[in-house]
């Protein structure tokens, strides 16, 4: 028995009495190191909360996508008949070659207006879309109801930037309405 006391001993003797020295009931706390293994599960159990409050706080808005604009470039008022890169009106744009629709919009028509209101609005809106697409990158996103191309065979598309539609900027001034299925009246 005194050989398994003489074991449990601190390697240190306290200084007080030894008849105190059984009595005291944290003697092995105060002198026992904690293995390697342990310390580092203690660091993990505060740097894990550590990171994920980080992820929360400093992350992207909840709810939004990362989202990257890849496409640009410089777009004039189409002219002539070489068109690769142009704005047509309001709601046509020719990018890299391709003839493309902005499916979630109607704007006013410059080519053959019904009156002279909707060709003012138009060349506003023209040139409007022709300044938000030369601001900078933009997606070229799926037309929403999976039609892909128009019956004059224009490509469907819904140009964003930073997750908003460019389509939808007009509308909310004033330059375009929301698609219906169907060209609207401007005059």
């Amino acid at each position: 028995m005194a050989r398994i006391l003489s074991q449990l001993r601190p390697k240190h003797r306290p200084t007080h009495s030894p008849k105190h020295w059984h009595a005291e009931p944290d003697w092995r706390a105060r002198h026992f190191t904690p293995p390697r293994a342990s310390r580092w599960f203690r660091i993990a159990l505060f740097a894990l909360p550590l990171i994920a409050f980080c992820a929360v706080f400093f992350a992207p808005e909840a709810g939004a996508q990362e989202v990257r604009d890849r496409q640009s470039g410089n777009f004039p008022i189409c002219a002539g008949s070489g068109r690769i890169t142009c704005v047509v009106d309001g709601d046509t744009i020719w990018f890299e070659g391709r003839k493309i629709r902005l499916a979630d919009i109607d704007a006013p028509e410059i080519s053959q207006p019904k009156c002279e209101a909707e060709k003012r609005l138009g060349d506003r809106a023209t040139l409007r879309l022709q300044n938000l697409l030369n601001q900078g990158a933009f997606t070229l996103a799926p037309n929403p109801s999976g039609r892909q191309t128009d019956r004059y065979g224009r490509e469907l598309r819904v140009l964003m930037r930073g997750g908003v539609s460019l389509g939808e900027m007009l509308v909310r001034e004033g330059l375009a309405e929301r698609w219906k299925g169907k060209r609207g009246s401007w005059c």
